[in-house]
């Protein structure tokens, strides 16, 4: 019996750890999330820099980052963009933190985060927005599905406490 496209068996808990991810950032340079061990990780995946949604998210973490530093977070959002996308894209607001290139989707999937999607009727693969906090040592402490912008960095502030 042939199976439809669901949810993968590997589907991340809170209380998992993290997976490893190896990616290149805004500036083109090698990035491994293991290599932010000791400091807590706000791991956020959108769908496409520079669109509405992902603008509103991103300036909100942005206009959160000092209180996510002083609860020593580091925040990296990641998207199947180029690093030349995500450059312009943090440059055009200012945005205070490392975005990742996410071209081959290879993270949102080790994170189950690259789903079926539906538009206007289409059916097609894409980022579903969503957030992971990981703690010092790695562990996924918090996983938000289906990430509703509004509000979301001080959600994502208050899982922290």
């Amino acid at each position: 019996m042939a199976k439809a496209i669901e949810e993968p068996e590997s589907s991340l808990k809170e209380g998992d750890k993290a997976p490893e991810i190896t990616l290149d950032t805004d500036t083109g340079e090698p990035f491994r999330l293991s290599s932010l061990k000791g400091k807590n990780v706000v791991l956020y995946f959108y769908p496409k820099a520079d669109t509405p949604g992902c603008t509103k998210e991103a300036c909100e973490f942005r206009d959160t980052s000092k209180k996510f530093t002083k609860a020593n977070t580091v925040i990296v959002g990641v998207s199947p963009d180029t690093s030349k996308a995500q450059l312009k894209f943090k440059e055009k607001f200012d945005l205070p933190f490392t975005l990742l290139a996410d071209k081959e989707h290879t993270a949102a999937e080790a994170f189950g985060v690259w789903k079926e999607k539906s538009m206007y009727g289409k059916k097609y693969m894409g980022v579903e927005r969503s957030t992971f906090v990981i703690d010092t040592k790695g562990i996924i402490k918090k996983i938000f599905p289906k990430v509703k912008v509004e509000g979301h960095a001080e959600e994502v502030l208050a899982a922290l406490g």
